[in-house]
C-alpha cells in the first residue's frame, strides 16, 4: 500500500524565502496527501556546507522520506550518497535525495526544470552561441539542459577558471567536442558582444537571491541582441532581469524551472504524478508575477 504521508525538506544556505515548501504541500494536499516540507538552513542552524553529510545522516534518522539540495551543497553532497542516478552523476551534482530502502539516493530535476522552462518560455532563441555565468551545481544543470536543446556552443565563465574548466571538460566527454567551452570573467564583454542575435546570456550564479542581492556583470554589457535566462527565482525579478529589459533584451525568468524541477522531485518523493502547470499557477500566485513568460 502507497503511502500517504511524507516528511521532506530542504538543505541550503539563505533559504528562508523558499517556495519548495509551499509549492510541495500544496501538491500533496491536492493529491489527497500530507507532506510537511521543513526548511535547514546552514546560516540559521550555524552548520558550514562542508557538513552537509551530517545534517543527511540526521534527516535519514528521523525518518525523512528525502530532501532538496541547494546552493552551495550540490556538489558537496555526493561523496555522503549511496547512489546516484545517471544525470546526477554525469553532472557531479545533485539536487535531489530520495532516501529508499536505507540508501541515500541522489537525482538532479534541475536539467529537467530548466529545459522546459526554457523550451516554454524562449522557444524561439537562438542557440548557437550561449554564454554561461555560473559553473556551479545549478551551472552544471543548465549547461547540460541548453545543450540538450541543442546549443551549438556553451561558453562557461566563471570566476574559479578550474572550475569552469572541469565542467566544460565534462560536457564536451557528454556531448562532444567543440561543444562547450571555458573563460574567466575578463572575457565576457567579447563573449557577449559576439552572441550579437545568435546567442543569449544564462546565469547560474547565487547572485540576484534575496539573501546576495546585486548584478552579477557590468549593467553595459547587455544589448539588445542578447537573451538572458535567469535560474534565481527569489526575486521573482532580480537586478539582472530588471537591467537587461532596460537593455532591450529578452528574458526569461527563474520561476519556471522552480515550478517544473518541484514537480520532478514531487514525482520522486512520492511516486505520484504531479500536476506541473497548477504547480506553476502555484508559482505564479505565491510570487505575484507572470512566471516563466518571455519579457
Amino acid at each position: 500500500m502507497s503511502k500517504d504521508s511524507y516528511l521532506v525538506g530542504l538543505i541550503g544556505s539563505g533559504i528562508g524565502p523558499s517556495l519548495s515548501p509551499a509549492l510541495h504541500e500544496r501538491e500533496a494536499g491536492r493529491q489527497g496527501l500530507r507532506c510537511l516540507y521543513r526548511l535547514l538552513d546552514l546560516d540559521t542552524i550555524g552548520v558550514p556546507p562542508e557538513r552537509v553529510g551530517e545534517l543527511l545522516r540526521a534527516a535519514r534518522l528521523l525518518g525523512f522520506d528525502g530532501l532538496n539540495i541547494t546552493h552551495p551543497c550540490k556538489r558537496l553532497v555526493v561523496e555522503h550518497l549511496d547512489a546516484l542516478d545517471p544525470r546526477a552523476e554525469a553532472l557531479g551534482a545533485v539536487n535531489t535525495v530520495v532516501f529508499d530502502g536505507g540508501r541515500a539516493v541522489g537525482h538532479n530535476t534541475d536539467v529537467t526544470g530548466f529545459a522546459t522552462a526554457f523550451a516554454r518560455g524562449l522557444p524561439d532563441a537562438p542557440l548557437e552561441r550561449v554564454v554561461q555565468l555560473g559553473a556551479g551545481g545549478a551551472g552544471a544543470a543548465v549547461a547540460h539542459a541548453t545543450l540538450t536543446l541543442g546549443a551549438e556552443r556553451v561558453t562557461v565563465v566563471d570566476a574559479l577558471p578550474e572550475r569552469a574548466a572541469d565542467l566544460a571538460a565534462a560536457l564536451n566527454r557528454g556531448f562532444g567536442a567543440g561543444r562547450a567551452a571555458a573563460a574567466t570573467p575578463d572575457r565576457l564583454p567579447e563573449l557577449l558582444a559576439a552572441a550579437d542575435g545568435n546567442g543569449g546570456l544564462v546565469h547560474a550564479t547565487p547572485t540576484g537571491m534575496a539573501a546576495h542581492p546585486g548584478l552579477p556583470l557590468p549593467a553595459g554589457l547587455l544589448h539588445p541582441r542578447l537573451w538572458v535566462a535567469e535560474v534565481v527565482y527569489r526575486p521573482l525579478e532580480t537586478e539582472l532581469l530588471r537591467t537587461a529589459r532596460t537593455a532591450g533584451c529578452a528574458t526569461l525568468d527563474g520561476g519556471g524551472m522552480a515550478a517544473f524541477q518541484a514537480a520532478d522531485a514531487f514525482r520522486l518523493f512520492t511516486g505520484r504524478e504531479p500536476d506541473s502547470t497548477r504547480m506553476l499557477a502555484d508559482l505564479t500566485e505565491l510570487t505575484g508575477g507572470a512566471v516563466g513568460a518571455p519579457q
